[in-house]
């Protein structure tokens, strides 16, 4: 189920503002708030960007807070409120943890979404990796893996075309349970995996229509989009499903287009816009279909001028 363009190295973004980890958050996100959001989002939707994205956690424990803070959006709420500020740009659940909630609850709020957006969503799954958050909702946090994969199954059969989907799992059951508004794209949104462990990696091959690396450095991709494939064609011997490829991400390093005028990093991709696009060209070479891209700035301003510069001077190039 493809829904980027084919031979082309698409580009999304992880907003800001809507998750605040240390790890990668810009000092000014803490001063801001929906109005950047929206303006983010709207520079992503006219500057050609695949996606906007948007992170999940339900709280975060104080062992934890130090690290990952406790600003983290609520990704339906916040791609439905994105949805109506923009156009064509696609919405993205990067990610959900899945596992926390039932499928069918899931499933209204995301074919809710891709009603109401007219088609945009891709429902990005994960298997989540806070005990507490699990412990908290009573969710059997050691047996995460196996639940993800059944939920993945069952928000297939919820997501489908069916008013009354039905399916019959270990942990699942339900039939005769009719859910409209459907959602608007057929046979169902699209539904990507994220997480680059081994498990995640087996899981975006035999039930995904895409893989979501996690941070996975460029030395160590080519052999797990290698291994993608591999479970992949597996995969589709037993499942006509996963007869088409997985379209798969990765997360760029941090960009600056252009001279920066201040320390933005030694892993930073800094340059001309040739420079930088030579560069990214390395990701279509191993066989990465979209790119998570991420800007140092220091305000929402320096930000969208960012994104101009890449989708007018660096994009164009991404493919030669």
């Amino acid at each position: 189920m493809r829904v980027l363009p084919e031979g082309r190295l698409s580009y999304g973004i992880q907003l800001p503002v809507q998750s605040q980890s240390t790890m990668f958050a810009e000092p000014w996100e803490a001063r801001a708030g929906p109005a950047d959001l929206v303006e983010i989002a709207r520079a992503a939707d006219r500057l050609g960007f695949a996606y906007i994205a948007v992170c999940d956690h339900v709280a975060i424990p104080r062992r934890l807070a130090a690290a990952m803070g406790t600003v983290w959006y609520d990704p339906v709420a916040t791609l439905a409120y994105l949805a109506a500020a923009t156009e064509r740009v696609r919405l993205l659940s990067h990610v959900a943890v899945a596992a926390l909630r039932h499928p069918l609850l899931s499933a209204k709020q995301y074919a809710t979404l891709d009603h109401l957006s007219g088609g945009r969503l891709i429902l990005g799954v994960g298997a989540g990796h806070v005990r507490e958050e699990f412990e908290a909702l009573g969710v059997d946090f050691a047996a995460r893996g196996a639940l993800l994969d059944e939920t993945i199954d069952a928000l297939k059969a919820a997501l489908g075309p069916e008013e009354f989907p039905a399916f019959r799992g270990e942990r699942f059951v339900f039939a005769g349970l009719g859910q409209a508004p459907r959602p608007a794209q057929l046979p169902r949104p699209p539904l990507w995996v994220g997480g680059s462990s081994a498990a995640a990696v087996r899981r975006a091959a035999e039930r995904g229509d895409g893989w979501l690396p996690q941070g996975d450095p460029r030395d160590r991709l080519p052999g797990q989009i290698a291994r993608l494939r591999e479970l992949r064609e597996r995969a589709a011997r037993r499942d006509p499903g996963c007869a088409e490829p997985a379209e798969i991400g990765a997360i760029a390093e941090p960009l600056y287009v252009g001279a920066p005028g201040w320390e933005v990093g030694r892993r930073t991709l800094t340059g001309t816009p040739d420079r930088l696009a030579e560069s990214l060209r390395a990701y279509a070479a191993m066989g990465v279909d979209q790119i998570q891209v991420r800007f140092r700035c220091r305000d929402r301003a320096e930000l969208i001028d960012q994104m101009a510069a890449f989708a007018a001077e660096v994009a164009p190039h991404l493919d030669d």
